[in-house]
């Protein structure tokens, strides 16, 4: 029979919608049902493609006897992380506080009001050493609860009193002394000294792709010429694209690495991941030229639109780690498969090329495929890989998330806009131009002001109920910006300019730095505890970051100077830490870049169908400076959306032209792609 999940929208509590467990999904009424009852609420947060949530439901919210113990004892609410990143973000702020660690997943228990008094993450059914199971964990709760009440309340009560604390302190640098040289250097430092040398990537065992602290090093690399970050850059890139966390066959990152050489991933497949990715591969490429970073970017771009575009023209949000209820079951080989495939010559041949042993470097003697060197024949070794993807399309494929997550699929937009010009690629264009109207027709409404407002998530072409984030705006913003930029579509601009008005207008603290939810749209429950807002990036960028930089690209379009002032604000917190834990400011120190650089104003006019217009176009989107911002347009079409750096710039003896400003200074306007890129080098 199934339980109150069964109308939701979210694949992860459908996950849960025939559970024995009496669930509730998270919002007013299951907290007013535990204060009638004079119960705890016992709140259980995870995702879909995560691999011991799957692990704790099986164990426990599917046996009888603990699924009815929770019933009894306590309201239990299940959380998807990625549809309420509010509540995420509150409790794992909790437990992270008080277990020294986090992750999902994570195991609450509040009071009727929402305070927590405990905090965990996954729990066995049965006592493993020194780890309890949970069942003795809810039967100590239940206890506590009924028995000790007051010291359950005064410890609630200190924990939300520590929860209202501010994350940085009101100290540090403002305004100009943000974009300083300084602030670049400190942060550089502290990252050079956790570089891997060897293996790429910074730090130790699990490694995850550091994708916008690639971005940055990148962007420093083509401000100032420096060697070592470009090479730091390379090493992680190269090594990534030819581990294992690398799909070798059909292309897309895994999560991560639970190594430091980037051979065995966590499998799962994130959209966010391979939406940075691609446009951090495509970037690398446009600064160098390496061949192997653009087949990379290509190969991810395509991998999207397979596996994870939905009929509505969006992007789903994740692939499960498992399937035949093993993690990795569908990406890993023995010798002996790939013979089976490919024949004994081609399969020890194939082993060979992509490291596949007899001793395995995965589970049960397979091997994760990766490509530490190039084949000594490339067309043997693209029949073999077609062949071998073929073969595993047979096999039983990992669950699909396929929620729309505004955000991700922001990133995404961009990612595919930015391919879509650079690499010629027309289908790449109109995927993220889909993906674009999804996200303004079903996934947006007109806001009490001049903005726009952003649901969440939508799935299955129904929007969900959980209002955007900062960082949807922030995404959402990015991607239509970028579209705009690559497509001369003005729209775009447009929306993604009243989206930073609602930014601007209701998520604002007051010393211009930026909450995490909206001022209207907080959660009761989560706003008597702490208004999240974190400044510090995680596998995606953080929203205030995210949000300056769509605010610095809107500034240099329109010229509104207290755009660029709100971006500067809005980077003050997370670059309080950028000296400290650079890894955790990547997109504010790539912001910092761009800033330094400019931004460099590119307004390309002319027929967009005019061959010279498309040739100056081209030419300036696939600069590296690290503060490009391009704008294309016809000046004897001028709309109401036409963005102010187009406006007043005639052609140039009746010939398209490119005008280029920087430090609100201009170059003379050429019509030549070569005096173009000189004047962006």
């Amino acid at each position: 029979m199934a339980n109150r999940l069964a109308a939701s929208t979210s694949p992860y509590l459908l996950q849960h919608a025939d559970n024995p467990v009496d669930w509730w999904e998270w919002g007013d009424e299951a907290f007013a049902e535990a204060a009638r009852r004079d119960v705890p609420v016992l709140l259980s947060v995870g995702y879909a493609a995560c691999h011991w949530c799957h692990v704790m439901a099986h164990e426990s919210f599917e046996d009888a006897a603990t699924a009815a113990f929770m019933n009894e004892h306590f309201v239990c609410v299940k959380v998807d992380r990625e549809e309420r990143p509010d509540v995420d973000a509150v409790y794992m702020t909790a437990t992270q506080a008080m277990t020294g660690s986090g992750g999902w997943p994570m195991t609450v228990v509040t009071t009727p009001d929402g305070r927590p008094f405990f905090c965990g993450t996954y729990f066995p059914p049965r006592r493993v050493q020194q780890m309890p199971s949970f069942p003795e964990v809810l039967a100590a709760l239940a206890a506590a609860w009924t028995t000790r009440r007051e010291e359950v309340l005064s410890n609630a009560g200190t924990i939300a009193d520590a929860l209202g604390r501010p994350v940085v302190g009101s100290d540090g640098p403002t305004g100009s002394d943000l974009v300083d040289e300084r602030v670049v250097a400190r942060a550089l430092g502290a990252l050079g000294a956790s570089f891997d040398e060897r293996d790429g990537g910074f730090g130790g065992a699990p490694k995850f792709p550091p994708s916008m602290v690639l971005e940055w090093l990148l962007r420093h690399h083509a401000r100032t010429g420096d060697a070592d970050t470009l090479a730091m850059a390379r090493a992680t890139l190269d090594a990534m694209a030819r581990g294992g966390v690398y799909d070798q066959l059909a292309g897309g990152f895994a999560r991560y690495s639970v190594d430091a050489t980037w051979t065995v991933p966590h499998f799962e497949k994130m959209l966010y991941d391979n939406a940075l990715l691609l446009r951090v591969y495509l970037h690398a490429w446009r600064s160098t030229g390496g061949p192997l970073h653009r087949r990379v970017a290509e190969e991810t771009a395509d991998w999207l639109l397979a596996d994870l575009r939905t009929r509505e023209g969006g992007f789903a949000s994740a692939l499960d780690a498992d399937s035949e209820g093993r993690e990795g079951a569908f990406y890993a080989w023995t010798p002996g498969q790939l013979r089976d495939v490919l024949g004994d010559d081609d399969g020890t041949w194939a082993a060979e090329v992509l490291g596949v042993t007899d001793e395995g470097t995965f589970e049960h003697g397979a091997s994760v495929l990766q490509r530490r060197h190039d084949p000594d024949d490339d067309a043997r070794f693209a029949a073999v890989r077609d062949r071998l993807r073929e073969a595993r399309a047979a096999r039983p494929h990992p669950a699909r998330d396929d929620k729309v997550v505004s955000a991700w699929n922001g990133l995404a937009i961009a990612a595919l806009a930015e391919a879509g010009a650079l690499l010629d690629r027309p289908d790449l264009l109109d995927a993220a131009r889909a993906c674009a109207r999804l996200l303004a027709d079903l996934h947006t409404r007109t806001g009490p002001d001049d903005g726009d407002r952003l649901v969440r998530t939508s799935r299955d072409g129904v929007a969900g109920n959980a209002p955007g984030v900062l960082e949807d705006y922030a995404d959402v913003a990015e991607g239509y910006l970028a579209l705009a930029a690559a497509t001369g579509e003005h729209e775009w601009t447009a929306r993604a300019q009243r989206l930073l008005t609602t930014v601007r207008a209701h998520f604002g603290d007051e010393d211009g730095g930026l909450f995490d939810t909206a001022d209207d749209e907080t959660d009761p429950v989560l706003g008597t505890l702490r208004r999240p807002q974190d400044p510090a990036d995680g596998p995606t960028p953080a929203g205030p970051p995210a949000a300056a930089a769509a605010l610095v690209t809107l500034g240099a379009l329109t010229g509104d100077l207290t755009l660029r002032e709100a971006a500067l604000a809005a980077l003050r917190a997370p670059l309080q830490i950028a000296a400290r834990y650079p890894r955790a400011a990547g997109w504010a120190l790539a912001t910092v870049e761009a800033l330094l650089d400019g931004p460099r104003e590119v307004a390309v006019v002319g027929a967009r169908d005019d061959p010279a217009t498309r040739t100056l176009h081209r030419t300036a989107l696939a600069s590296p400076a690290a503060g490009v911002v391009v704008a294309v347009g016809d000046p004897d079409d001028p709309g109401a959306d036409t963005p102010a750096l187009l406006r007043d710039r005639p052609l140039v003896d009746g010939r398209p032209a490119a005008y280029v400003c920087r430090g609100f200074a201009c170059d003379r306007p050429t019509t030549d792609p070569d005096t173009l890129t000189q004047q962006l080098r």
